[in-house]
């Protein structure tokens, strides 16, 4: 398949996932002169082609793949309609059906990748934080991600905020796990509410040991710190001990994860660096939930052009 084929592939089920989103939505009061639907897929146009909001107000800005008939919203107006409620809801309701929210995986990934900005940027909500190699400023996605790249439940923070408590919420919000299902995540994550959180959902967390170099598992741990660690991390602990390699052997999967990172981040219109326009939280969180939603469009037209080469 060549590159507008793909791309005309990739915007068809964007656009019909907003449509049935759209039409989903108790009808408003008050029909708009805009559309949500409309409003919606302007917001994604621009974000796959990493644009402004200014940029998708401009007829000239839009080709075969998309041409809204009509009179397109003032600059000002796009912005206020971005933001509203029924739009969020809209985005939301579309990155359920595009990333199967819904579906369990027997295996799993949860980890956080750093966004970001200049370290003199003026951006009220960017933190600084460690990154690999050192400290620097911005925000960072933490994901849940599955064995086949979907990334169906995500959040965005400052580059300072802990990877275990937005890690449990997004626990919360888990599907009930399959038996014997594996969550993989690194040292950081090694956390025994954590843990208690996937276990309560049916899943088994595996992750190396905190503080692992200073005490070894075999070295035991207190009856007391055992019973308040939780049923899951004591049979991590325990199979650390009686089986390391094997255990290394399994973290060796949650590369994968990474895996999944870069085809995010490396498809033409994927998750680059922050634009110099989108700060804040909330301008964030909104920017890189459009772009999980282009990834699991095209992470579905991969798919479905694969599936015949293998029958």
């Amino acid at each position: 398949m060549d590159r507008t084929s793909s791309d005309r592939e990739v915007w068809s089920k964007v656009l019909s996932s907003v449509r049935r989103a759209a039409r989903s939505l108790p009808k408003p009061r008050r029909r708009p002169v805009f559309p949500d639907w409309l409003i919606v897929a302007m917001y994604l146009w621009s974000v796959w082609h990493d644009r402004t909001l200014s940029w998708a107000c401009e007829r000239d800005h839009y080709g075969r793949l998309f041409r809204p008939r009509g009179k397109l919203p003032s600059v000002s107006r796009f912005a206020r309609r971005v933001q509203s409620p029924r739009c969020r809801q809209v985005l939301r309701l579309v990155h359920a059906d595009l990333s199967e929210m819904h579906l369990a995986s027997p295996v799993s990934y949860l980890d956080g990748k750093p966004l970001t900005v200049s370290p003199v940027s003026k951006d009220r909500d960017a933190r600084r934080g460690h990154v690999s190699g050192g400290f620097a400023k911005g925000y960072k996605l933490h994901a849940w991600a599955t064995e086949d790249g979907r990334i169906p439940l995500w959040a965005v923070t400052g580059l300072n905020t802990g990877e275990c408590p937005v890690a449990e919420g997004l626990c919360a919000m888990l599907p009930p796990l399959p038996p014997e299902a594996v969550v993989l995540a690194d040292t950081n994550l090694d956390d025994r509410d954590l843990h208690k959180r996937v276990n309560a959902k049916g899943g088994v967390m595996v992750t190396p040991l905190k503080g692992g170099k200073k005490h070894p598992p075999e070295q035991g741990r207190h009856e007391v710190t055992l019973r308040q660690m939780g049923a899951g991390r004591r049979a991590l602990v325990e199979a650390w001990a009686k089986a390391p390699a094997l255990l290394e052997h399994v973290m060796d999967w949650r590369d994968d994860v990474e895996r999944i990172f870069s085809a995010l981040t490396c498809a033409a219109g994927g998750l680059g660096p922050l634009p110099a326009w989108v700060r804040g939280t909330d301008r964030v969180s909104h920017w890189v939930g459009g772009k999980i939603i282009l990834y699991h469009a095209r992470l579905q037209v991969r798919k479905a052009t694969a599936e015949p080469a293998v029958a």
